[in-house]
């Protein structure tokens, strides 16, 4: 067995050595199956299929009416109709009848009128007028689908129709998938409790196994397996024999407890252990007994792409069909990306049209973050021969959605508020097809995406340490050049979070820089960290002051979030991050937060529907109230026009 590591290769490399090493042990196309024809939606034809009958079999009508001899009727005029005897000359039919036997023409029956035991016709019938001849659509022994093939409905019918009730077909690929880690526990038994240290949910098997499908698979999720190598090795060596493919989830790192690589190389042969590209290095292939293994990284967002990039085209070799691609669509980044060199980095984006031009946003970039999967509109990849790409760059993004769906997202750029997902799903559930998407980039980098005319609208909380008055100066500022109508979303509570009984007896602002206390802040440029900073300045503190100052979050949850498991004593957020995660909340400051609308936005169908929204839906009040630390009474007022 061949047990040695090939570390970092290119991700065209490993593809490449993977692809090699598969063709070599005869991984092909898989055999064909037989199958009902009204349940082969989806699947690939094995073989071509030709037609067996004609359809239509016979000559039949197509219209309601009467079959006549064309002959008969070419004296038939307007001013000079012609008698035809019923039953002699004339037989009534209907739509789909078999033309009679000598007859060779069929007359719309609204194109005659009925005279005793005849009808009178008013003009001549061609030969076979309104008639469907015998293989009009289908003629016997023509090819009805090529081999390799994905059935669609449409083509079921053709089948149905050429006499084919049965198809040949490729056997459906089975993946394999075997979660493993000590920790991982099976989501029906924290159906009543959350997770406790060390459980993590295994919730990875079953988006591999829904992908697996997607591309045309059949999944068997095997039960989770604890992290002892033996145990792992003989799950591969157990499912090698029985599936076309397994994928081992986690332990693909170097970690101690990371056993994948040993046993897929126990177990068979290894191609690659490691691949250059973020999120997901930790990928890697083998062979056991001719079935490839991949060995897929835990985290959730590297089990994602690393599925996509090397299970989803070996699905599709066994299936015989390209991977299928999503549309892609160039964009504007909004923002500097910067990427380490020598590495291929895929990238979540944000993407909406505004105005003539698609603006792509990046999303979270973190292998943990699902969610920013869950949101994000599509992908990008930053080659490795790059260190990045600056703001303004046309990108090609990889869609996850249809195209047309994106023409009818708000682009919302900006600070962050926990509303802003509750008015999501408001706009969601009011106008089918429209949908906002926000980016938290803070309340400066919202106004700058005004600027460059990047988003529909920006959120903003920014604070005039001169005037003592919120956001109006700002635009004035920095928006003078344009036309922007400014509208209140709520007015919120800002303070700092704590844990549960307020363990550092934290009373304030000044407590922060205690020794003692941890702080985490958000990022530069959002109206928390402009707020803080005023307030410190009003007390004669700076951030130097302050243990943690530096550390910064993007969100108000992700503050709270930070608060509650730890990671920080302390963090500034609105009181409804507070709520959300059960801590103690120690008010700051009641602060004004709108939203920002160039004037050109403001009468598009999708930005009327979020300000209707707003201004008229008792719900999505009701709903905001309801997480705590909201005033609504000036939403959807306009509070300033430039």
């Amino acid at each position: 067995m061949n047990r040695g590591f090939l570390d970092s290769s290119s991700l065209d490399e490993a593809l490449n050595l993977l692809c090699g090493r598969l063709e070599a042990a005869g991984f092909t196309r898989l055999a064909g199956e037989r199958l009902a024809t009204s349940n082969a939606a989806g699947r690939v034809t094995a073989t071509a299929v030709f037609a067996k009958y004609s359809s239509p079999a016979y000559h039949s009508c197509a219209m309601d009416g009467f079959a006549v001899r064309f002959i008969d009727t070419l004296q038939a005029t307007e001013n000079s109709p012609v008698l035809l005897r019923l039953k002699e000359q004339a037989v009534p039919v209907d739509t789909g009848d078999p033309l009679p036997a000598g007859f060779d023409s069929v007359i719309m029956i609204e194109d005659t009128n009925r005279s005793g035991e005849s009808i009178e016709i008013y003009s001549s019938s061609a030969p076979y007028q309104h008639v469907r001849s015998t293989g009009e659509d289908i003629i016997a022994t023509e090819m009805i689908l090529p081999e390799n093939h994905q059935i669609r409905p449409v083509d079921m019918g053709a089948l149905l129709a050429s006499g084919h009730a049965e198809v040949a077909v490729v056997r459906r690929p089975i993946v394999g998938i075997i979660p493993s880690g000590s920790e991982l526990v099976e989501p029906e038994k924290v159906r009543d409790r959350p997770p406790v240290a060390p459980e993590i949910i295994d919730y990875n098997s079953t988006m591999l196994a829904a992908l697996a499908v997607e591309c045309g698979a059949e999944a068997i999720k095997y039960p989770i397996i604890r992290d002892e190598l033996e145990l792992i090795r003989q799950a591969i060596l157990d499912a090698a024999r029985n599936c076309d493919i397994v994928i081992v989830n986690a332990g693909s790192g170097r970690g101690s407890e990371d056993y994948t690589a040993s046993a897929i190389a126990g177990a068979g042969d290894m191609i690659f252990n490691s691949v250059s590209i973020r999120p997901g290095k930790p990928v890697m292939a083998g062979i056991v007994n001719n079935r490839p293994v991949l060995g897929i990284p835990g985290y959730p967002v590297s089990a994602f792409l690393t599925f996509r990039l090397f299970a989803a085209p070996l699905i599709a070799r066994l299936l015989g069909v390209s991977v299928k691609k999503n549309d892609v669509v160039k964009a504007v980044l909004s923002r500097q990306l910067a990427s380490p060199a020598g590495i291929d980095e895929f990238v979540r984006m944000n993407v909406g049209l505004v105005g003539k031009k698609y603006i792509a946003t990046p999303a979270g970039r973190g292998a943990g973050l699902l969610m920013s999967v869950v949101r994000a509109d599509g992908m990008i990849k930053i080659p490795a021969d790059s260190e990045g790409i600056a703001p303004g760059t046309e990108v090609d993004v990889e869609i996850f959605r249809e195209k047309d769906e994106l023409s009818n997202t708000i682009v919302c750029i900006g600070s962050h508020d926990n509303a802003l997902d509750i008015l999501a799903n408001f706009i969601k559930k009011r106008g089918p097809g429209v949908a906002l998407s926000s980016s938290h980039v803070g309340s400066m980098g919202g106004i700058m995406a005004l600027k460059r005319g990047e988003a529909h609208m920006a959120g903003m909380h920014l604070l005039d340490s001169d005037t003592g008055e919120y956001n109006v100066p700002f635009l004035r500022r920095y928006l003078a050049d344009k036309r922007i109508v400014l509208i209140n979303f709520v007015y919120r509570v800002q303070g700092l979070l704590v844990k549960k009984g307020n363990p550092l007896k934290i009373g304030g602002l000044s407590d922060i820089a205690r020794k003692d206390v941890i702080f985490i802040n958000r990022q530069a440029g959002s109206g928390t960290r402009l707020l803080l900073d005023k307030c410190l300045a009003d007390m004669g503190m700076s951030g130097k002051d302050i243990t943690g100052y530096e550390r910064d979050e993007y969100t108000h949850m992700a503050v709270a979030s930070s608060v509650l498991t730890g990671l920080a004593d302390t963090g500034l957020a609105v009181y409804s991050a507070a709520k959300a995660l059960d801590l103690d909340f120690i008010p700051v400051a009641e602060e004004r937060y709108d939203l920002a609308v160039p004037k050109e936005f403001i009468d598009s169908e999708k930005v009327s529907i979020l300000i209707d929204t707003v201004r008229k839906s008792i719900e999505f009040r009701e709903c905001v109230k309801a997480m705590g630390g909201y005033d609504m009474k000036d939403a959807g007022n306009i509070l300033y026009e430039s």
